[in-house]
């Protein structure tokens, strides 16, 4: 199995194709990059940005480039000695008119090719009480009511040579065959007379008429869909042939698509709609009313059955051939969560690929593994970035950080309460209908037994709601193996506590739990079992959405006591960690998930790693914050507009979150100050409608949205008179100051901690991006090609007297990129150590010993030590460098057994003596961090 050294993520879009990624292989080579780790390359929905909405899974994205152009990308990795590792997407495809795959569904229902590739209620495996199995599929796409849309002109029926379809805007959904009857017979009496009845072409079109009305209900698919064809062409070859035929079909549709203002002549066209395999509805009604699975609550993302082994095959077939092809030669997948059965996709993976590295888009709560069984590699990294994250927080300043969001903000909620509420905001407004579509089945499996007889459906809706809700983890992993142990524990728990709140429900709780236990009585038939064990698989796809929705992209937007915390997979109720939870966690990795992935920054997440990096300095000067806080607030008052009183916007709580991010975000160079001002604005915007308090997505509130970003220009309006700019600047430029030596350590120890160092495209330098999509804007690589040029050059002449120039000018981001250079060559030079030696924590003694983060990787008779400091707000004064005797004092780690006492600074490439212990002081006396490599 080829491991990466270390990957780089590059998000690929129209206007950064292959040939884009071709210009900077080089680059990433030199850097130390051993595998270019890429966003979903198959084809997407045209414009895509992320390619997540994919249309095609066994074509390359042509907006990336064409297939020589892939080719030609890969020979030159592979020239380089680099892997790929490639983000695929088997839960779900776009709910659009380019999926060919699904407008054949939408065109032929059940009879369909690909009926049993999607989702949708009438391919479930067990009759679940949804009703008709011919119920047409939901399609939420309009931005208006049905009737509205269609009385206002806006859907239209059109006719091309490949046949009937309704189209709203850029959707085209096709007519299915039956309801040419409907179409054609219209006024088929006025072309007779016109053509005459003995008329070949008339006959032609009548022979048409008698196939569309006489299609077999026998057939296979197959044979169907080559009728479909079939029919289609004689249709066409006619109206190209034949004016009367084309003026008829013509007027048709004139007349079929009706008059705005004249209600009465949409009628045809209604009535047509009426009989179609699909519902076109107003986008809303997807909260409510849902017969197909959606990837989180986006519409326009519909689920696939990647269970069944057909699907599997057809739309892993590209993917699998580049593996085989050794093209791509590691696996990452997209929401593992989101499967029917991720152990068996998984295994399924595992037999296709052989030896392939793969990795698994999983978030774990804290104290929460994978299973064991899944023959992976491990995650993309937010666990580690969590950890990581959590030991530049200073734990012990806790209390003072949560009475100032108190005093401030008056926000009093507790984050574990705001979570369940924020769920159960999400299962009310975005996902009621999926819980409805979970509460049929739940309700069938209880009538079938004497003690659930009784059960309604308002009562079995209230407790499944309150069980969803309730889960700490993103979902359990029953499967027709059983339970696992630790998931036994979590629905135990769950069910105790949603027993407290819901007395009144004990027995409806105690039939769930009986349910997810699997705890089968003797009176149960085969097909009784199975029923339960489809429901149990079928809730635990929901949980992973509720999670991410109702914390990921609501709770994480209001609870804003300290933001640093606020990450995907995070959790803000702990105010960080400690060293020795650091390094079990670490000792835990080494042990059973060696190569998972240490990322600080990915598509995803909630703010760049070097905004976290500054942020986590005001966990160390809480009394300072607070002064400057109120100093904001008061400076900043007559920016706000008041509607009331008692409601001056924008309100406190998105207030105090603003600063934060500015702290966390502005920018060192005067010159990117505009562009900030817009960033920020966008985000401030996405941030108060995802915390769906004053706005939302689906509710937008102008009159909040208007006094908010109208309050953020004023406050950032670039004039000598901007008396918060005076009184912020000072204080931020200090604290971005201490943040550069946070993100160099935090860099450093991703890059040495046991698992593949991933880098996300631009994060090789400063990275203060917002959120998505902020943080998919175009990366400069010119500039690191250029900086990284000198950075070879000037390290192979006189590197300390280069290190005194990085540490001169390390807003140019520079030194950051040193320290990526550096240590990825000693990974690169030592990868045995890095991935195979043992983990062992070394202790730090002395005046500044809680400063300190230092581990020893060993295998065989090679040693190379870490050292990272943190918390230097108390250690330097700004201007100041935690550097030499005179700064650490008498601090000092204790060496592994047996050490030598010959080192050398990787970093700095200087020799250190030890005997036993190593000063600081000694180990950092040119630089804020080191790798300490044996000397041989």
């Amino acid at each position: 199995m080829r491991i990466p050294t270390a990957t780089y993520r590059i998000q690929f879009n129209s206007k950064f194709g292959f040939n884009e990624a071709k210009k900077i292989i080089n680059y990433l080579d030199e850097l130390g990059i051993s595998d270019l780790y890429a966003s979903p390359i198959f084809k997407a929905r045209i414009g895509s940005t992320h390619g997540y909405d994919i249309v095609d899974p066994n074509q390359l994205n042509p907006e990336l480039g064409t297939q020589e152009d892939f080719s030609t990308l890969v020979q030159q990795i592979k020239q380089h000695h680099m892997g790929w590792l490639q983000d695929i997407v088997p839960n779900h495809m776009a709910y659009d008119s380019q999926n060919q795959y699904l407008m054949d569904v939408l065109e032929n229902g059940v009879n369909s090719v690909y009926a049993n590739y999607f989702d949708i209620a009438w391919n479930n495996a067990i009759i679940n009480g949804f009703g008709d199995s011919q119920q047409p599929v939901l399609a939420p796409l309009l931005g208006n009511f049905y009737g509205a849309s269609l009385e206002n002109g806006e859907i239209k029926l059109k006719y091309d040579q490949h046949g009937l379809s309704v189209n709203y805007y850029d959707l085209r959904f096709p007519i299915k065959l039956e309801s040419y009857a409907i179409f054609l017979n219209y006024n088929i009496g006025k072309l007779s007379k016109i053509l005459g009845r003995n008329n070949p072409i008339f006959v032609r079109l009548l022979g048409i008429l008698y196939m569309v009305k006489h299609i077999p209900a026998d057939v296979t698919p197959k044979e169907r869909q080559d009728q479909v064809n079939f029919v289609k062409g004689l249709l066409w070859e006619i109206y190209t042939d034949n004016t009367n035929i084309q003026g008829f079909i013509d007027e048709n549709l004139r007349i079929f698509n009706g008059e705005p203002g004249k209600p009465d002549t949409f009628n045809l066209l209604d009535n047509l709609l009426s009989e179609q395999f699909f519902r076109l509805a107003f986008w809303k009604v997807g909260a409510e009313e849902i017969n197909y699975r959606r990837f989180f609550t986006i519409n326009e993302l519909i689920s696939l059955n990647i269970e069944n082994y057909q699907v599997f095959c057809h739309t892993h077939a590209l993917a699998m051939k580049l593996v085989k092809e050794n093209q791509i030669t590691g696996l990452r997948i997209d929401h593992i969560d989101g499967l029917y059965n991720p152990s068996q996709y998984l295994q399924t993976l595992r037999q296709k690929t052989g030896d392939t590295y793969i990795t698994v888009e999983k978030i774990l709560h804290s104290g929460e593994d994978l299973p064991n069984h899944w023959s992976i590699q491990g995650t993309t990294g937010y666990d580690f970035l969590n950890y990581l994250n959590g030991i530049f927080c200073q734990t012990a300043k806790e209390k003072e950080f949560t009475q100032i969001y108190w005093n401030v903000t008056g926000f009093r909620t507790a984050y574990e309460q705001l979570a369940i509420d924020k769920k159960h905001l999400i299962l009310e407004r975005n996902l009621a209908g999926d819980v409805d579509n979970l509460t049929y089945i739940l309700k069938k499996i209880a009538s079938r037994h004497r003690y659930g007889n009784d059960f309604t459906i308002n009562g079995l809706k209230r407790a499944l709601a309150e069980v969803l809700t309730l889960f700490p983890i993103y979902r359990t992993y029953t499967n027709q193996n059983g339970i696992l142990p630790a998931d036994r524990r979590y629905i135990q728990d769950v069910i105790q506590q949603a027993k407290s709140h819901l007395p009144l429900l004990h027995h409806e709780l105690n039939f769930i739990e009986k349910l997810l236990l699997l705890e089968y009585e003797n009176s149960l038939t085969t097909e009784d079992q199975e029923q339960w064990l489809y429901f149990v698989m079928r809730l635990q796809q929901y949980t992973g959405p509720l999670m991410a929705k109702g914390v990921e992209d609501t709770a994480l937007y209001v609870y804003n006591r300290f933001i640093s915390l606020n990450e995907v997979g995070g959790n803000p109720d702990n105010f960080g960690i400690s060293i020795t939870d650091f390094h079990n966690f670490n000792q835990h990795r080494k042990n059973r998930w060696l190569h998972s992935m240490n990322t600080t920054s990915t598509h995803d997440t909630k703010r760049g790693e070097d905004i976290r990096a500054r942020l986590n300095v005001l966990s160390e000067i809480p009394e300072e914050w607070q002064k400057q806080v109120y100093a904001f607030y008061e400076i900043n008052r007559v920016h706000k507009t008041s509607v009331s009183k008692s409601l001056p916007m924008p309100d406190t709580n998105d207030e105090y979150q603003f600063y934060q991010m500015l702290i966390g975000a502005f920018p060192f160079f005067e010159h990117e100050y505009s562009d900030f001002c817009q960033r920020i604005q966008d985000y401030v915007l996405k941030a108060v409608r995802e915390a769906k308090v004053y706005t939302a997505w689906l509710r937008p509130n102008a009159t909040y949205e208007q006094a908010l970003t109208k309050f953020v220009a004023a406050v950032l309006e670039n004039s000598d008179q901007n008396q918060f700019l005076q009184e912020f600047l000072p204080f931020q430029k200090r604290v971005a100051y201490y943040g550069i030596f946070n993100s160099l350590s935090q860099t450093l120890l991703k890059i040495t901690s046991p698992g593949v160092p991933d880098f996300y495209q631009g994060t090789d330098l400063w990275d203060f991006s917002m959120v998505d999509p902020d943080n998919r804007r175009p990366v400069d690589f010119q500039i690191r090609q250029s900086h990284l040029k000198v950075i070879k050059k000037q390290s192979q002449e006189d590197i300390l007297k280069f290190v005194d120039e990085l540490l001169a000018t390390k807003e140019d981001s520079r030194i950051k990129l040193f320290v990526i250079v550096q240590a990825l060559k000693a990974r690169k030079e030592n990868l045995t150590v890095f991935q195979q030696g043992d983990y062992l924590p070394l202790e730090a003694k002395g005046k500044y010993s809680d400063h300190i983060i230092a581990f020893a990787r060993i295998h065989s008779n090679q040693t190379i030590i870490t050292i990272a400091p943190r918390f230097f707000t108390s250690l330097i004064e700004p201007g100041e460098y935690p550097l030499d005797i005179q700064v650490w004092d008498d601090t000092y780690i204790h060496l592994p057994p047996a050490a030598p006492s010959l080192w050398q600074n990787t970093i700095t490439q200087q020799t250190l003596y030890t005997d036993k212990t190593m000063l600081i002081g000694e180990a950092l006396k040119h630089f804020p961090v080191a790798l300490l490599k044996s000397h041989d």
